[in-house]
C-alpha cells in the first residue's frame, strides 16, 4: 500500500527528470505498482482511510511522485460538475492536441510532492486531447486509446503530464491571469476549490 511515506518531495532529483517510456507490452510488476497508485488516490479520498493512514487527499498521481521515472499515471475524481467519476490509468500519455483557451483552477494548484502554500495561478489549455495506452481496472487489460479532457479533468491530466517531464506546477504559476475564465464548480465555494494533484 501507497502512503505519504512513499511520496518523494520538492526538491528530490527524480521530480525534475524527464521520465522514460514504459515498455509494451506493459509488465505484471508494473501493472501492479499502477494499480496501486490508483488505490492510494481513492484511499485519500476515503474519509476513514485517509485519517487512519494520515494520507492527503489526492485527485491524481504520476510514478516519478514515488520515485519510480516512468510515464505512467493514474487518476481518480470526478469533474467539475459532480456528475461523472473519471478512472484511469494512463501510461505513456501523450497530448497530441489542446484548445487556445485557456483556464485555470480558481483556488490555485496543489501537489501531494508539495508541502508548503504555493501563491499565484497555474494556466492551462481549457481542452486537450490525449493519446495513452489504459489500463482497465476490471480486466487488467492495456489498450490503446484518445480521450478529450476539459475543464478540471484537462487540468488534472495537464499537471500529471507535467510530472513525467520532468515539470512542477510551482514553475508554472502566475500572480495574476488577465482574460482568462477559471473553472466553475457547482455548488462549490470557488475559494475553496485546490486540489492536490
Amino acid at each position: 500500500m501507497i502512503t505519504m511515506k512513499d511520496i518523494i518531495r520538492e526538491g528530490h532529483p527524480t521530480l525534475s527528470k524527464k521520465a522514460s517510456d514504459v515498455s509494451l507490452p506493459i509488465d505484471d510488476k508494473t501493472k501492479k505498482t499502477l494499480k496501486e497508485m490508483r488505490q492510494f488516490i481513492i484511499n485519500s479520498q476515503d474519509e476513514k482511510t485517509r485519517e487512519e493512514y494520515e494520507l492527503r487527499e489526492g485527485v491524481g498521481l504520476a510514478a516519478p511522485q514515488i520515485n519510480l521515472s516512468l510515464r505512467m499515471l493514474a487518476i481518480y475524481t470526478e469533474d467539475e460538475n459532480f456528475e461523472t467519476q473519471h478512472d484511469y490509468m494512463m501510461i505513456n500519455p501523450k497530448i497530441i492536441s489542446h484548445s487556445e483557451m485557456k483556464t485555470y483552477m480558481p483556488g490555485g494548484e496543489g501537489c501531494l510532492s508539495i508541502d508548503r502554500e504555493v501563491e499565484g495561478l497555474v494556466p492551462r489549455h481549457k481542452k486537450i486531447t490525449i493519446k495513452a495506452h489504459l489500463l482497465d481496472p476490471k480486466t487488467n487489460e492495456v489498450k490503446e486509446t484518445t480521450i478529450r479532457l476539459r475543464n478540471f479533468l484537462a487540468i488534472v491530466t495537464q499537471h500529471e503530464i507535467d510530472h513525467i517531464n520532468g515539470v512542477l506546477f510551482t514553475e508554472r504559476v502566475k500572480p495574476t491571469l488577465e482574460g482568462i475564465k477559471p473553472i466553475e464548480f457547482k455548488n462549490i465555494e470557488e475559494e475553496n476549490q485546490e486540489a492536490n494533484i
